[in-house]
């Protein structure tokens, strides 16, 4: 008997995307150009000469986390002030979650010149090691969305019998209800505009609460701001941290919009899950406390409307998060 997709999204699974890592890398990086202040200095990226290491992405708890460590090394090319070619190496001997998403240390970039050195070449060597990190640090902060974007759903049981991937994104069940809409019979379309009204559910309130030796202001910007999110959620967020925006969490698993934001002590927002799903129509509210003592924050969640026979999941999945 196969599983609910509430209890099969717990369970660890693992997909190595190792050679779609490769190509990814490849295509973003090739032909990447940083150019100088003196007229012709430009130098190139040609292509990954050597490519060493693992991607994966893993699923736990109904958590999508991305898993990678590699080496990129690099050729490129160039033109120096002087107008002579110049060829070198770029070695990168970490590219990794680690490194990208927790900043748990810096990237590394170890340049060589494989062709005839010179001033000029050193100059462009020099150029270079300014103006190519922040670019490639860029690309390196969408790989992560990149990875998940492509291959969670390969990983992630829907709770829709026809669909084996995670639930389309907001947008794309827009387009897709629109386009049902248009070519329907006018019987039917009081059917769609039905399904979209909130229906009345049974609920409880669920809490759960836990101590972190930090700030509650760091604490209060580690939920809300849109750039750190994906530091602990390992996946794509949207967060403008303002009363009456939208907002999404997990790659779209959790959807809402914020209702108040009292920082650093407190957040409400509405809050609709996508696994386990809830009934259509059906949102909660997330009341975050933060009460910071001497040396401690206590947060405290209390999610209301919870959807009867649903509380001990909500539960462990809130202790996750």
């Amino acid at each position: 008997m196969a599983l609910p997709p509430s209890t099969a999204n717990w369970h660890w699974k693992n997909k190595n995307v190792t050679q779609w890592g490769r190509n990814w890398f490849t295509k973003e990086l090739e032909n990447l150009s940083v150019k100088g202040d003196k007229e012709g200095e430009e130098l190139t990226i040609t292509s990954i000469y050597e490519f060493e290491g693992d991607v994966e992405l893993g699923q736990r708890k109904s958590k999508l986390i991305t898993i990678y460590d590699c080496k990129v090394n690099l050729e490129w090319s160039g033109k120096a002030s002087d107008g002579s070619e110049v060829t070198g190496h770029l070695d990168i001997p970490e590219v990794s979650h680690e490194t990208t998403l927790d900043k748990s240390s810096d990237h590394q970039y170890f340049w060589s010149i494989t062709s005839g050195a010179s001033a000029a070449a050193e100059a462009l060597v020099a150029m270079a090691k300014t103006r190519a990190p922040p670019l490639l640090e860029e690309i390196f902060s969408r790989f992560p969305a990149a990875l998940i974007e492509t291959h969670g759903k390969d990983l992630t049981v829907s709770a829709d019998p026809s669909r084996s991937g995670t639930p389309a994104p907001a947008s794309a069940a827009s387009t897709t209800s629109a386009a049902t809409v248009a070519s329907a019979t006018p019987s039917v379309v009081p059917a769609v505009k039905k399904e979209a009204k909130k229906v009345s559910v049974n609920s409880a309130t669920v809490t759960v609460d836990a101590s972190f030796m930090a700030a509650a202001d760091d604490l209060f910007s580690l939920l809300t701001d849109e750039k750190r999110i994906p530091a602990w959620t390992r996946a794509p967020a949207q967060s403008a941290a303002k009363p009456d925006t939208d907002y999404s969490l997990f790659g779209g698993g959790v959807k809402g919009k914020y209702m108040s934001l009292d920082a650093p002590t407190k957040i409400v927002q509405t809050w609709a899950l996508q696994s386990p799903t809830w009934p259509s129509g059906h949102t909660g509210t997330l009341t975050t406390t933060l009460a910071q003592s001497s040396d401690s924050t206590k947060i405290t969640l209390s999610l209301a409307g919870v959807p009867l026979g649903m509380e001990d999941e909500i539960k462990k999945n809130l202790e996750g998060y």
